[in-house]
């Protein structure tokens, strides 16, 4: 499907500000929203909204269905009386530059107990029939997720496939024996669960109210620590003792020499096909219904993906293996309907990867700062642009902006001195700047372009450097941790991006007359 002609700003709720060491979906996440409504946005980019796991990637969750009880808002628990004004208060002090993940999970554990005990003595009935609403419209999943946390706490973390055989084999008696043992932290959880979408769905629906839809990122695999893996073992390529034969990644690209070693298991496609792909329809559909619009990522692993054995530790040693896209979006389509979809198309990309995106109708990607490293034909050049693409000034795998143009080449380093230079030179003729703001260069060669639809880092927006990546692939160490500063975003950055967003045409007519601004943001 094509999308109308708008733009939007990249940015994880968990890097928002606030006091509590991590984004959430309090006032700022709503602050956020008033910011993209005065300056024109339509669009909101999230990172995929799952429970992190080990190294606190987005990418790597405990579950495809469940949300991050991170970003649940205490401040909005004390709203709603599931906490005291003590409990906010004793909440230790956290950075706000970064995000400590090892001391907010303690904090947030903290908060999410008490918020527990607290609706465990309410005599508020709404709010039980809320729950108990939520509990069952979601059982298919949130049973299973619910018993597989409290299983991994009571087994002190480790993954389930080290857990006793009866449970890895989910052996009825077993589930059972351990639903009733560990009852009341099964039920934690499920309330845990339904405080975070209580929460995100109220900013969702703040958001849609004025005009801004929610874009959500679909990792195309799931971790192999999670309870998707758990509870479908035959879904995906496995022993028989729940380990994985072969995993995901990427062979040596732009972002590593080496490759990406992912480590998630594989697909297997033969059952998923047999039974009609069920697992992913219900995927999409619970997607679908958390965002407006779903980025797929990785889908060229929906034509074929790098299977690498399972002992390697690096990508190199793969191969590449079909997989059955065009059946999978056939029966996705057949069931939910036309589906928004942006498939992000970008690294290794074949004719049969093109034509299965071509062909479903869903919009590919473009990374300005990948259009300068070859010639004039290169793809992700504005002028090679049609309006059925989604084009970004970069993605949370790039640096910045501003990091990119004053890289230098060193260690780790895919690009030499004299590639770098060229790309630099080349960038700055093509954008007829002298890149003293490269960052609105790209800003505006995005917004300008014919692509329907153009997505901004708010990184890129605010001009930071290295300092501020998000993402560097292949590595464990300091990911997913920025944040950006309350006084970060001003009123000229709003009235700046929002008269651009408006002369290049991705502000329709009446929603720049009915824009009402904060005299606090403009």
């Amino acid at each position: 499907m094509t999308f109308p002609r708008a733009s939007g700003i990249l940015l994880h709720p968990t890097s928002l500000p606030g006091r509590f060491g991590i984004g959430d979906l309090g006032v700022e996440a709503y602050r956020f929203a008033d910011f993209l409504v005065a300056s024109g946005q339509s669009l909101w980019q999230v990172l995929p909204l799952g429970p992190t796991g080990y190294g606190d990637s987005p990418y790597a969750c405990y579950s495809a269905f469940a949300g991050n009880t991170l970003l649940i808002s205490p401040e909005r628990l004390f709203e709603e009386g599931l906490l005291a004004k003590n409990d906010l208060d004793e909440i230790p002090s956290l950075p706000t530059e970064q995000v400590d993940f090892e001391r907010v999970h303690q904090s947030k554990d903290i908060i999410l107990d008490k918020a527990f005990a607290r609706y465990q003595r309410t005599t508020d009935t709404e709010l039980r029939s809320a729950l108990e609403t939520f509990a069952e419209q979601n059982a298919s999943w949130l049973d299973d997720y619910a018993l597989f946390r409290a299983l991994k706490s009571a087994h002190g973390g480790v993954a389930w496939h080290a857990w006793e055989r009866s449970l890895v084999r989910r052996e009825p008696a077993a589930l059972a024996r351990a639903g009733e043992e560990l009852h009341d932290q099964v039920e934690a959880h499920k309330f845990f669960q339904f405080l975070f979408f209580r929460q995100w769905f109220a900013l969702k629906a703040y958001c849609n109210e004025r005009g801004v839809k929610l874009i959500g990122d679909v990792p195309i695999f799931v971790a192999q620590d999670s309870a998707d893996v758990w509870t479908n073992p035959d879904q995906f390529k496995l022993d028989q003792d729940g380990r994985p034969i072969v995993v995901a990644g990427v062979p040596p690209d732009y972002f590593s020499a080496t490759g990406q070693f992912w480590g998630n298991p594989l697909y297997n496609w033969e059952r998923m096909l047999a039974d009609g792909f069920s697992w992913w329809i219900e995927r999409v559909r619970a997607t679908l219904q958390t965002v407006d619009i779903a980025r797929i990522d990785h889908f060229r692993g929906f034509a074929a993906s790098w299977e690498i054995p399972g002992g390697d530790k690096t990508a190199e040693r793969g191969r590449w293996v079909e997989a059955p896209g065009r059946e999978l979006f056939t029966a996705i389509r057949s069931a939910l309907g036309e589906i928004p979809i942006i498939a992000e198309d970008l690294g290794v990309i074949t004719p049969d990867v093109e034509k299965l995106r071509d062909d479903f109708g869903f919009p590919g990607m473009r990374i300005l700062q990948f259009a300068f490293s070859s010639d004039t034909k290169n793809v992700d050049l504005p002028h090679s642009y049609h309006g059925n693409v989604v084009v970004y000034t970069g993605t949370h795998d790039n640096d910045t902006t501003v990091g990119w143009f004053n890289s230098v080449a060193g260690a780790g380093s895919t690009r030499s001195e004299a590639q770098i230079s060229a790309e630099r030179n080349f960038c700055l003729e093509y954008l007829n700047t002298d890149g003293h703001e490269i960052h609105w260069d790209f800003i505006r060669a995005v917004l300008a372009s014919v692509a329907d639809t153009a997505i901004v880092p708010l990184q890129d927006l605010l001009g930071l450097g290295t300092e501020a990546r998000m993402n560097l692939p292949n590595s464990t160490k300091g990911n997913w941790t920025w944040r950006f500063q309350d006084a970060a975003l001003t009123a000229a950055q709003t009235r700046r991006l929002r008269h651009m967003t408006d002369i290049y045409g991705r502000i329709r007519r009446h929603e720049v007359e009915s824009i009402k601004l904060d005299p606090n943001t403009a």
